[in-house]
């Protein structure tokens, strides 16, 4: 969203990155394309504001991607729209997050604010699963977007809740 408006961009600190697709997940997404087809979306890239120099121009042009999740009317999906009208009553449904109050008058969907619960705690979960199943710290970081793996190890590591019982399994195995 840059103004209210929304755009194609780089992810957050504008980096590409290539991350494995493990085969269940590629299966997975090939059955809900033949369910729901990629819908192509034209949007600004960057900057939705009318540039002011060629090179700006050349940059700011409009560009189409084929989007895998779309809205109902089958456009973009904004984040906040998203969040209000997805994430958040799935979380509800799941007796993850409290149900809405739905005694609001002004009719806004107004949630529990909660940065565990948001979206965003995917990455997270995808992150400490990674961990968990003994992946390099240095392979994550690179997937994340991460510079320097001790970042993510610091970042990450408190949501390792079974972290250490490997060792001592280990240690169990040797003097059973």
């Amino acid at each position: 969203m840059v103004r209210a408006k929304l755009c194609f961009a780089l992810p957050k600190g504008r980096k590409v990155r290539d991350v494995p697709l493990p085969s269940s997940v590629a299966r997975a997404i090939r059955q809900y394309m033949e369910q729901f087809a990629p819908v192509p979306v034209t949007l600004p890239w960057d900057d939705p504001t009318p540039a002011e120099t060629p090179v700006e121009s050349k940059h700011r042009r409009p560009r189409t991607y084929s989007l895998l999740v779309t809205g109902r009317e089958r456009k973009a999906i904004n984040r906040n729209y998203f969040n209000s009208y997805v994430w958040k009553p799935a979380l509800a449904t799941a007796g993850v997050i409290a149900p809405l109050d739905e005694g609001s008058t002004d009719g806004a969907r107004v949630w529990e604010p909660s940065r565990e619960h948001g979206f965003h705690a995917l990455r997270h979960f995808y992150a400490s699963e990674e961990l968990e199943a003994g992946e390099s710290v240095v392979s994550l970081a690179r997937w994340l977007g991460h510079s320097d793996p001790g970042f993510t190890l610091r970042k990450y590591s408190h949501f390792l809740p079974r972290a250490g019982a490997r060792g001592s399994a280990a240690i169990d195995a040797i003097f059973a």
